[in-house]
């Protein structure tokens, strides 16, 4: 989402995009290596941050967010060891506060359920009701296997049976068979073919208990959920930061791996009128082609038009595009393909591309053509790059 933002958003100011030219200088060469395997770990921060402020965040949220926060100081570690003063910035907003990282590792379990509704998010140790509540559920079994036994000692018969399912609850299942050696303080509870189903007073208190725990498990886990998103929120801001300096060091390591793999240049921002490329490459078209010929381009304060002929297919389209190409990869701190680049001020790139018509609001190809070249007309500055693609043809 940053590198989209850059693109659509190049910079004039040309001290921001000195110091991001120079940061992907500093991590070519495989010096980003490092840093990239930390950031593919990443959770997507931005995103869980603003659900957060929403309160809308999921359980596996908050556990990406943990994540996270247990791998930025590797990440900063990656950082500190490659000079640049951009990325040592962008290193002091990845020390968000310990206590985050602590209470979110305290409170959530390792792989929390999905929702909260479902229970299983909150760890065990985090809250002594929630644990108390949890083991009565998961004592059930047990203390089930050890009334089985005493019953059975009690009343003779070995084949007696505790259990217990959805519709009927907790239950002593006893066969016909021996339905007279059954104490006084049993109470039928549903007969079947072959055995009756009986309940106990301590097994009746033990059901209550049991199946209200559920219950009250779950709402204690939803309360002390909402209670760990108030706890987050005066750590929006910090967070946020700390997403914003992940996604630059992303972006600034993917131009230095695009830029060795493509064979990328740094341009030089230079202060005078002009555009002088050398050896210039169209990026998208060069990927999709066997050889691929470079050209040069300059414009300067004397020779700021440039016409260019030639048969269809000829090129000539691809030439223009990949000069604006590099103009806006420049101005968005990236490097370039060529072999060199000086790029002088420009504050605006005008297109005027391709044919394309507006019958529904009354315009013809030749108007929409027409109303394209008047805009960039009014709009344009001796600092504006125009293409113009071809107008008015066969008029």
């Amino acid at each position: 989402r940053l590198m989209r933002h850059w693109l659509h958003h190049p910079l004039r100011d040309r001290a921001p995009l000195r110091a991001r030219l120079d940061a992907v200088d500093r991590l070519r060469g495989g010096r980003a290596d490092l840093l990239r395997i930390h950031l593919a770990e990443i959770a997507d921060i931005e995103r869980i941050v603003a659900r957060v402020a929403l309160r809308s965040a999921r359980p596996r949220d908050l556990a990406g967010l943990r994540d996270t926060l247990k791998v930025l100081p590797r990440v900063r570690d990656a950082v500190s060891a490659i000079e640049s003063p951009r990325l040592a910035a962008l290193r002091t907003a990845l020390e968000p506060d310990p206590a985050i990282g602590a209470l979110l590792a305290r409170a959530i379990l390792e792989t929390p359920a999905a929702m909260v509704r479902d229970g299983g998010v909150i760890a065990d140790g985090y809250d002594a009701d929630l644990d108390e509540l949890r083991g009565l559920q998961n004592n059930a079994s047990a203390y089930l296997l050890d009334l089985e036994q005493r019953e059975r000692t009690r009343t003779g018969i070995a084949n007696l049976k505790v259990e217990y399912n959805r519709v009927h609850g907790f239950y002593i299942e006893v066969t016909h068979a021996n339905t007279e050696r059954v104490p006084d303080d049993y109470r039928r509870r549903q007969t079947l073919k072959n055995a009756e189903r009986y309940i106990t007073p301590e097994l009746k208190s033990f059901e209550d208990r049991a199946l209200s725990a559920q219950d009250r498990s779950l709402a204690r886990e939803k309360l002390l959920y909402e209670a760990l998103l108030d706890a987050l929120m005066p750590s929006i801001a910090t967070l946020q930061a700390t997403a914003g300096a992940l996604a630059e060091l992303d972006v600034l390591s993917t131009f230095a791996e695009r830029a060795d793999a493509l064979d990328l240049v740094a341009p030089e921002l230079v202060d005078e009128d002009g555009i002088h490329i050398e050896a210039g490459r169209h990026p998208v078209v060069e990927s999709q082609v066997d050889t691929f010929v470079a050209n040069d381009a300059r414009l300067s304060a004397s020779r700021r038009l440039l016409l260019i002929t030639g048969p269809n297919m000829g090129g000539k389209s691809t030439y223009m595009r990949q000069v604006a190409l590099i103009v806006l990869l420049a101005n968005c701190g990236a490097f370039v393909p060529a072999r060199q680049a000086r790029i002088g001020p420009v504050d605006r790139i005008f297109t005027r591309i391709g044919a394309a018509d507006d019958l529904a609001g009354g315009r013809s190809t030749f108007m929409v053509e027409m109303t394209e070249a008047a805009n960039i007309l009014h709009n344009a500055t001796p600092r504006s790059l125009v293409l113009m693609d071809e107008i008015g043809r066969g008029t």
